[in-house]
């Protein structure tokens, strides 16, 4: 059985065998396997953890903080793609399955604290265990029927329906992050936003 770096250590990655033990109990040697591959990263307010170009070569699990995943065009306007707190996780698929350069900014709005898993680790748990691969399959789907029904409400809803949509999905979010990234995620202007709730208010 492989042994784990310390017993201090698996209690920093403590969360993170939770998270998996909610979908499937971890025996104690994928437990001690686990502690082997994960490293932890402390990041600072405004640190990117990907910026364009950049290959995704892990899969982010925060420990502690907040993230927010965008892109940024040609006239230097923010695109919120994504937000992450606490017990999930957040990186650019598409980059870290195909090793393509990214598009995307992965940046920390607060002080965090990660628990990285490089795509080498991942794979050889997909081979050597069908629980990670299920898992990290069930990850993946249901961040695909959020960003399916993310982009239907775009095209077919409101903007005070998204906005009322946004909440609903991330009620630990509404006193992390600002009204402009907010109005960033949902396509529309902080002015515009604002009218919504103003309006809201009222109602």
């Amino acid at each position: 059985m492989p042994t784990p770096r310390t017993s201090h250590y698996l209690m920093q990655i403590a969360s993170l065998i939770a998270y998996f033990n909610s979908f499937l109990p971890l025996t104690e040697e994928e437990v001690a396997e686990l502690g082997q591959v994960v490293n932890r990263r402390t990041i600072k307010r405004r640190q990117f953890i990907l910026s364009p170009g950049d290959v995704c070569k892990h899969y982010h699990f925060i420990v502690e903080g907040c993230f927010k995943m965008y892109k940024v065009d040609e006239a230097a306007r923010e695109h919120n793609l994504h937000f992450a707190v606490e017990n999930q996780w957040i990186t650019d698929i598409g980059s870290f399955h195909a090793g393509s350069p990214s598009q995307l900014y992965i940046e920390a709005i607060e002080p965090s604290v990660v628990l990285q898993i490089a795509k080498p680790d991942l794979i050889q748990f997909y081979e050597k265990s069908l629980k990670f691969n299920r898992i990290f399959r069930v990850m993946v789907e249901d961040e695909f029927v959020l960003l399916q029904n993310r982009l239907l409400q775009t095209i077919s809803t409101p903007a005070e329906q998204r906005y009322l949509e946004f909440i609903k999905l991330y009620p630990h979010l509404f006193n992390r992050i600002s009204n402009v990234q907010i109005a960033s995620y949902l396509g529309i202007t902080p002015e515009f936003l604002s009218n919504i709730r103003k309006k809201l208010s009222q109602s």
